[in-house]
């Protein structure tokens, strides 16, 4: 399983679903049962086990908050859409800001022209 010279982060599904879910402070049923809605995608092993990540621990614990809060399985799965879509947008908005910046700093504005009516 270990792949010398190759780091483990947070992505890499390295956790077995009773670890997952005592880290998760879940049941491992529960488990099984977002990854069936897709509330959580886990890895999979050559014998098609589960395998999760750290990231997928912190997702697993977020939804459980959520759950403690009274909000649905819909409703959280709706959350994760909006929060992956307010992510995705953040980081287009960033890139198109650094590139109105490049282009600024190439033909910086000569002056800025008011447009006015003529007849006010």
């Amino acid at each position: 399983m270990s792949n010398p010279g190759k780091e483990l982060g947070d992505e890499t599904p390295v956790y077995v679903i009773s670890v997952a879910a005592e880290l998760a402070g879940m049941h491992p049923q529960t488990l099984r049962q977002y990854d069936r809605l897709g509330l959580v995608s886990p890895g999979r092993s050559s014998g098609r086990g589960r395998r999760y990540s750290l990231r997928d621990i912190v997702l697993l614990r977020s939804i459980g908050k959520l759950t403690n809060d009274g909000i649905n399985l819909a409703g959280i799965a709706r959350i994760m859409e909006l929060e992956e879509t307010v992510a995705r947008l953040d980081n287009e908005v960033a890139k198109l800001r650094h590139e109105v910046d490049a282009l600024l700093a190439e033909n910086p504005p000569k002056s800025l022209v008011i447009y006015r009516p003529e007849n006010q």
